[in-house]
Order: structure tokens, then sequence, then C-alpha cells
């Protein structure tokens, strides 16, 4: 069976935030009893913290499927860099989710951690600003699409890349999928990084390059699109179906004869996917570059 020690330096992390709690910095003068008792609390509470896990851990990469000690401990052999995506709830035509942004994220960020070795995924934030609210535009005019406003979606990103460092994580990495996703994580990491001191936030737009991702195709593939003048192309389509091809309604465009976006067909979905894979290992090979270069101190290769 594996086991696992206590992280000391998360340990000390845990014991400094405690101090720093309501309950170490009551005004009024604790009783003796109500000293003792909080005393064994904080004893019960640092044996737990450094107690041995005691079943083998998983090995996978997102934070959400792991428990706390199998983080701690993920955390003390090294993987010390936590992956921060952003999707979106839009709408993407007539056959794709509205959580497309999100399904691609779901690929690629699993890929760029596996890849750097270093590094876990934090749950993907799926809501993003779409639109105006009150009196809707861009996507917010469809059904389904959730928005934010561009402040409320950053104090989301502040909060969690907060948390995330307030654990012992040493790097947060940004990435988003969608346009309107960009200028919010870069603004969020420049105040971070100016808060803390030192550059432990990481904007990475190189990621979102779908410009890239489709002259990539056209020269590996020869695959050419035209234009069906909906929100979807063929490149988003196959990378979602690595992950799951019923969220592009596979089978359903199959039967209506409406497996084709922008003059390329989706069939045979085998072929479809094995492109997508291609596709998703194209961009995953981009960003760790860009993540490489962003840790070293390097400058991006956009702005």
């Amino acid at each position: 069976m594996t086991t696992s020690r206590a992280v000391p330096s998360t340990l000390a992390l845990v014991i400094g935030l405690a101090s720093a709690s309501p309950a170490f910095a009551q005004q009024r003068t604790l009783t003796p009893e109500e000293r003792a008792r909080q005393l064994a609390d904080e004893r019960r509470l640092q044996e737990e913290l450094q107690a041995p896990r005691p079943i083998d851990a998983v090995h996978s990469v997102w934070l959400e499927e792991l428990t706390w000690m199998e983080i701690r401990d993920a955390m003390a052999a090294g993987k010390t860099t936590v992956i921060v995506a952003t999707g979106g709830i839009e709408q993407n035509g007539p056959y794709v989710a509205l959580g497309k942004h999100n399904y691609v994220l779901q690929g690629a960020c699993e890929g760029m951690a596996r890849a750097l070795g270093n590094a876990l995924c934090a749950p993907i934030v799926k809501f993003v600003p779409e639109g105006n609210i009150e009196q809707p535009s861009g996507h917010m005019r469809y059904p389904g699409t959730i928005s934010l406003r561009q402040e409320t979606y950053e104090a989301m990103l502040d909060d969690i890349g907060s948390s995330l460092k307030a654990h012992g994580f040493k790097h947060i990495i940004y990435i988003g999928d969608s346009g309107g996703n960009q200028t919010g994580m870069k603004a969020v990491a420049e105040r971070q990084n100016q808060r803390w001191g030192r550059p432990i936030a990481h904007f990475i737009p190189e990621f979102y390059d779908y410009p890239g991702v489709r002259a990539h195709m056209e020269r590996e593939f020869g695959i050419m699109q035209g234009n069906d003048g909906i929100h979807d192309d063929y490149q988003i389509t196959a990378l979602m179906m690595t992950v799951d091809p019923t969220v592009v309604r596979y089978d359903q465009r199959v039967k209506a004869g409406k497996a084709t976006i922008n003059g390329v067909s989706i069939a045979p979905k085998e072929q479809s996917i094995e492109v997508g894979k291609k596709l998703m290992q194209f961009r995953v090979d981009v960003t760790v570059k860009a993540i490489h270069a962003a840790l070293a101190g390097g400058t991006s290769s956009r702005p």
C-alpha cells in the first residue's frame, strides 16, 4: 500500500492561516477551559494534516477528482503548478452544445498538465462574460447562454487564483478557449503579481489561437473550409469529438444528412476524432512551450 508523509511547507502554511483566523484573534481573554479546548482542537487539526494517506492515490490531474491528501502529496512531490482554464456557456449554432469551450478544455488541460509533468488542473471556469444581461447582447440573445459581468468574472478569477496560492501553488497558469475571456485573465494575472510582489500568475495567450489551429489543419491535413455562417467550424467540432461525439450531435446529424460543417464532412466519426486528437496535441505543444517560456521569465510571443 502506498502511503504518504506530512508536507512541512504546507503544514506551516496551514498553521499560519489558522493563527490568523478569528478564533485566534478574539479580543476578550479566553478562560483556561476555552484555551485548553482551542489548543486541543488545534492539535487534532495538525495531527489530521500530518496523517499519512491510508490508500493508494488515483492518477488524475483534476483537483476536483482528488482528495485533499492526494493534492497535498502531489504538491510535495513537485506538482506546484496549477492551470486555471476558462470556457463558457454560449450558443454555438444548431448542432454544438453550449459547453463547447469546456469540452475542448477537458482534453487540452489534461494534455498540458501531463506534458508539463508538474501541474494539476483546477476545475474549468464555465461562467464568463457572454454579453449584456439586462439588455441582452452578443450570445445572450440566444436561450441558455449564461453571462457574467466583467467585474464578477475578474473577481471570481482573483479568488480562485488567490485560493490556490494560499495552498502553496508556486505558479498559476491562466488559459482561455474563448475570445471574451482573454482581457480579464490578463488583467487579473497582472493585478495578482503586483499584489504578491513576484510573478506567480501567468496569462498564456498562445493557447487561444484558432487561426493558428486552422492554418495547421490546412497545412497538415489539406482540410479547407467554407463558411456556413454559424458559430461553429470543423476544427472545434473535431476537438470536441475527441472528448464526446454526442456533444456535436454526431448521430443525429448523420441521420438527418447534416454531418458537415463549412463544407467539410465530420463523417466518418473515427476520421474526425483522429484529426481532433492531432489538433489537440498541436495546441498542447504550443501552449506548453509558451508556459515554459513564461516560467523561465521569457516574454510571450503575443501581447
